[in-house]
C-alpha cells in the first residue's frame, strides 16, 4: 500500500471510512496510524473486534515513514554462532500427484509466505527457499541475546499456523521444523563479493537438517545447544539421545511442547545456586524496607545496574528471605519482544496467577479470574469486567459490559489492578517486583506512575529492576530509593568462584584469567568459570585443587554472553570494522595507534570512536590525538575479535605489525614482545619467535626471570611449527638454548 495523504483516504482504501470521525477526534493523523495498537483503536472507538482486525491488517501494510533500511547481509564472510532453522512442508510429494502444477504452485507461495512472516516477526533472516523447504537464519545479519528463544517461537508459529492457511490441498498442510545452535562461519564464502546467497558453512546447519527429518508433522525439534539457551522459556519433551547421519556422536535431542512453562524469565533461563556475594548493604537496606511496608509504611525501591550484575539474583533473594511469611506476591516480566503491547506484564501476571491456559473455555477463564480477583476484594465492581476484556474473557451473563468513553476506559482499566492491590494490602503485606523495566510498554510505565504515588499509605514494597540506560522518573520521590549495582572487587569475584568449583583452588594462571576477563561482572565470572570447568582445561587433583591439563591459552567466551555482546556490536554496523581493529590491538590502544593503522580521515575515525565511546564498548582517557581507549570488558573486545575469520585476522595483524615497525620504532625496541604477538598473529612464526628471544633478553636483563621464561616458551612453541631441518630454525632453537639455557636444562 502507498503512503495515503490523510487518514480519511485510508479508510475509504480500506473500506471503513465510517470511523474517520473518531480517528479526527482524536487526533490521530497519518504519522501516527503506524503506532496504534489494538487498545489504542478500541480507545476511540473501534468497539468491532473485526473492523480492528481489518484496521490493523491494513496499518501493516503502511510504508513507516521513520523505516530505515534494514541491515543488509555481510558480503565478507565471517564467524558468527546462530541458531539455524530447517522448515520442511509435509507431504509434498504426494500433493504434487493431485494438484494441477498451478493450483502446487499457489499452495507452495501461500506456504514460503507464510514462513517468512512467521521468520520475520521473530528477527530471523531467510536464507533460501528449496523448494518445500526453508532455510532461516536468527543471529545474522544482526545478532541479539535471545536468537535461540525467536528461533523457537517461530517454529512453533509455524507449527500452528500452516495448517490453518486456506489452500487448494483439500487437507491441511503440515511441516515438520528442526532447530539448532552453534558456531558457523556465514557469507559470502567464496570471497569473490558476488555471492547472491549467504551461506553457511559448520556443524551446525547440518545438525539442524538432521532434526528437521527427525521431526513428526507439526512438531520442532532442538538440539541441547539450543535447549540449554532457553533453559525454562519453553515445555519440553526429551527425545533421548539419537544417532544421526554424519555424526559420529549421539546427539540428545528434545521436542517443544509450548511456552509459558515458568513466570520469570531469570528462573527460566538461569538456574540460581550461586550465593549472592558482596551485596551485603543493599539486601539490608531492602529487606528494613519491607519491614517498614508490613508496618503500613509504602516504599518503593529501584534496583538499576548493567546486564549481569546482580538485579534479578537480589530480587531473588529477597523472595527467599521473605518466603515464610504471610504475604501477597505479585511478580511482573517486561519482555524485550513485547515493549509495545500494552499492559503485557500485568496481562501476563494475571493469566499466571490464575493459572489461565489456552485450552481453557471462556467459562473457565472467568472463573479462575474471578478467583484470583476474590483474593483481594469480595465486591470486585467494575474490575472484574474491565480485566477480563484485558485478558480476552467475554465477561459472561453473571457481569455488565462496561461501556465508556476511550479515554474514561483505559483510565478505569489503569485503575483496575490498582484496586486490587489496594484490597491485597488491606489483607497481608504485598511484595511487588517489576524486572526489567527498560522493557516495558508505555501503558505499563503509565500504570508505575500512578502505583508509586499510590502505594505510600499502603502495606506494600514495590522493587523496580531496569538497565542503566532506562531514567526512571519516581526516583526524587522521598519515599522511593535508588540502588545502583556496581561491579564486584577481586576477592569477591573470587568468592564466585570457589563456591562454583566446590572450594578446589583453580590454577593460578586460569583463575587470574577469569578475573582479569570479566571485570567484576558476576554474571561473567560464573559463565567463564563454569565453562573452565567444563572445557577440560583442568582436572581434579585430590579435593583441594585443580590441575591445568594443558598450556592455557584463551579460553572460550560462553555462548549465552557471546551473543549478547555480538547483538552491541551489530548495533553498530558502521563501526564494526573499526571495532574489531581496536581488538586486534589489544584492551587497550591510543589514538595515535589506532589512526595510523586505521588510515581513515581524521573526523570519520573521531566519529566512528565516538559512537563506540557513547555505547560504552569502549572508555576513553584525554583527548585526541593524546587520547587512550579501553574496552569496557574484555569479553566486549574478544566478542569483536572472534567474528573475524582467520585470513582477515591474519591481514590485520600484519598492517598491525608493520605500522608498528614503521611508525613506533620504540615498541620494537622497547616492547618486542608486543611486535612479537601481531607477528605471530599474521603468520609470521620466525619473525615472532627472533622477537620473543629479544623480549626474553630484555626481561633476563632486567632480572624479570618469569617473564623471560614465558617469553622463551613461547618462542619455542612457534619454533616447533617450523620445518624440522632448516637451517633457519636450527639458528632460532640454538638461540633459545643459550639464551636461556637455566630453563631449557630444566
Amino acid at each position: 500500500m502507498s503512503q495515503p495523504t490523510s487518514v480519511t483516504e485510508w479508510l475509504m482504501a480500506v473500506g471503513l471510512v465510517g470511523y474517520a470521525a473518531c480517528f479526527a477526534q482524536n487526533d490521530v493523523d497519518v504519522s501516527v496510524l503506524p503506532h496504534l495498537t489494538d487498545l489504542d483503536l478500541k480507545e476511540i472507538g473501534v468497539a468491532s473486534l473485526g473492523h480492528r482486525r481489518r484496521l490493523l491488517a491494513g496499518i501493516a501494510e503502511l510504508p513507516r515513514a521513520d523505516a530505515r533500511p534494514g541491515p543488509k547481509p555481510q558480503t565478507e564472510a565471517e564467524r558468527r554462532h546462530l541458531s539455524i532453522m530447517f522448515c520442511d512442508l509435509v507431504g509434498s510429494t504426494a500433493l504434487s500427484t493431485r494438484l494441477d502444477v498451478e493450483d502446487l504452485r499457489a499452495v507452495v507461495t501461500a506456504y514460503h509466505k507464510c514462513c517468512a512472516e512467521a521468520i520475520e516477526r521473530e528477527g530471523g533472516f531467510v536464507a533460501k527457499y528449496m523448494g518445500d523447504g526453508v532455510l532461516a537464519y536468527f543471529g545474522y545479519p544482526l545478532a541479539s541475546e535471545h536468537d535461540a528463544e525467536r528461533a523457537v517461537r517461530a517454529g512453533l508459529a509455524l507449527v500452528e499456523a500452516v495448517p490453518l492457511l486456506d489452500t487448494s490441498a483439500g487437507a491441511p498442510l503440515g511441516v515438520r521444523v528442526g532447530i539448532a545452535t552453534g558456531l558457523v562461519v556465514v557469507g559470502d564464502l567464496l570471497g569473490t563479493g558476488a555471492a547472491k546467497e549467504q551461506a553457511v558453512v559448520g556443524e551446525t546447519p547440518n545438525l539442524a537438517a538432521r532434526l528437521q527429518a527427525l521431526a513428526s508433522p507439526g512438531a520442532v525439534v532442538i538440539a541441547s545447544g539450543t535447549r540449554d539457551l532457553t533453559g525454562g522459556l519453553f515445555e519440553y519433551r526429551d527425545l533421548g539421545t539419537v544417532a544421526l547421519k554424519g555424526f559420529d556422536r549421539e546427539v540428545r535431542t528434545w521436542q517443544v511442547l509450548g511456552s509459558d512453562a515458568t513466570e520469570s524469565r531469570f528462573e527460566a533461563l538461569r538456574a540460581a545456586g550461586t550465593p549472592l556475594v558482596g551485596r551485603d548493604d543493599e539486601t539490608s537496606l531492602l529487606l528494613r524496607r519491607w519491614e517498614q511496608a508490613k508496618a503500613g509504611e509504602g516504599h518503593v525501591v529501584l534496583l538499576s545496574g548493567e546486564a549481569g550484575v546482580g538485579k534479578s539474583r537480589m530480587t531473588q533473594v529477597l523472595l527467599e528471605r521473605s518466603a515464610r511469611e504471610s504475604h501477597a506476591r505479585l511478580r511482573y516480566f517486561c519482555s524485550p519482544h513485547h515493549q509495545d503491547s500494552a499492559l503485557h506484564p500485568l496481562i501476563a501476571q494475571l493469566n499466571h496467577a490464575a493459572g489461565i491456559r489456552r485450552a481453557d473455555a471462556d467459562a473457565a477463564r472467568l472463573a479462575k479470574l474471578e478467583a484470583v480477583i476474590a483474593q483481594a476484594t469480595d465486591s470486585p465492581g467494575e474490575a472484574l469486567p474491565l480485566l477480563a476484556d484485558l485478558l480476552g474473557i467475554p465477561p459472561g451473563d453473571r457481569h455488565s459490559v462496561i461501556d465508556l468513553p476511550p479515554p474514561m476506559r483505559k483510565a478505569r482499566t489503569l485503575e483496575a489492578p490498582l484496586t486490587l492491590i489496594e484490597g491485597l494490602a488491606t489483607r497481608r503485606p504485598v511484595l511487588m517486583i517489576f524486572e526489567d523495566v527498560h522493557w516495558s510498554d508505555p501503558t505499563t510505565r503509565a500504570l508505575l506512575d500512578l502505583l508509586v504515588d499510590r502505594l505510600t499509605a499502603l502495606r506494600v514494597l514495590l522493587v523496580v529492576t531496569f538497565r542503566p540506560e532506562f531514567a526512571p522518573p519516581w526516583r526524587d520521590r522521598p519515599h522511593v530509593d535508588l540502588i545502583g549495582l556496581g561491579r564486584l572487587p577481586p576477592d569477591q569475584c573470587a568468592a564466585i568462584i570457589s563456591h562454583l568449583t566446590g572450594g578446589r583452588v583453580l590454577p593460578r594462571e586460569i583463575a587470574g584469567q577469569i578475573l582479569d576477563r570479566t571485570d567484576g561482572v558476576p554474571l561473567f565470572v560464573e559463565e567463564l568459570t563454569k565453562t573452565v570447568l567444563e572445557s577440560g582445561l583442568v582436572r581434579k587433583a585430590g579435593n583441594n585443587a585443580y590441575l591445568a591439563t594443558a598450556f592455557v591459552g584463551r579460553t572460550a567466551i560462553p555462548e549465552t554472553l557471546l551473543a549478547s555482546l555480538l547483538a552491541r556490536l551489530d548495533r553498530m554496523p558502521e563501526t564494526r570494522d573499526l571495532a574489531q581493529l581496536g581488538a586486534a590491538l589489544g584492551r587497550q590502544f591510543s589514538y595515535e595507534l589506532i589512526a595510523a593503522v586505521a588510515e581513515l580521515p581524521p573526523p570519520l575515525l573521531e566519529r566512528s570512536l565516538e559512537r563506540l565511546e557513547s555505547a560504552e564498548l569502549i572508555f576513553r582517557r584525554g583527548v585526541p590525538p593524546d587520547a587512550e581507549y579501553t574496552f569496557k570488558h574484555a569479553l566486549v573486545q574478544d566478542a569483536a575479535y572472534g567474528t573475524m575469520l582467520r585470513e582477515k585476522r591474519q591481514r590485520l595483524h600484519a598492517r598491525i605489525a608493520a605500522t608498528l615497525e614503521s611508525d613506533f620504532p620504540e615498541i620494537r625496541a622497547r616492547q618486542p614482545e608486543t611486535l612479537a604477538r601481531h607477528c605471530a598473529d599474521a603468520g609470521q612464526t620466525e619473525k615472532a619467535a627472533e622477537l620473543y628471544i629479544a623480549a626474553s633478553v630484555r626481561a633476563t636483563a632486567a632480572t624479570n626471570n618469569v617473564e623471560a621464561t614465558a617469553h622463551l616458551k613461547r618462542a619455542m612453541a612457534l619454533v616447533k611449527t617450523l620445518p624440522l631441518r632448516a637451517p633457519r630454525t636450527t639458528e632460532l632453537r640454538n638461540r633459545i638454548m643459550t639464551s636461556g639455557w637455566w630453563w631449557w636444562s630444566a
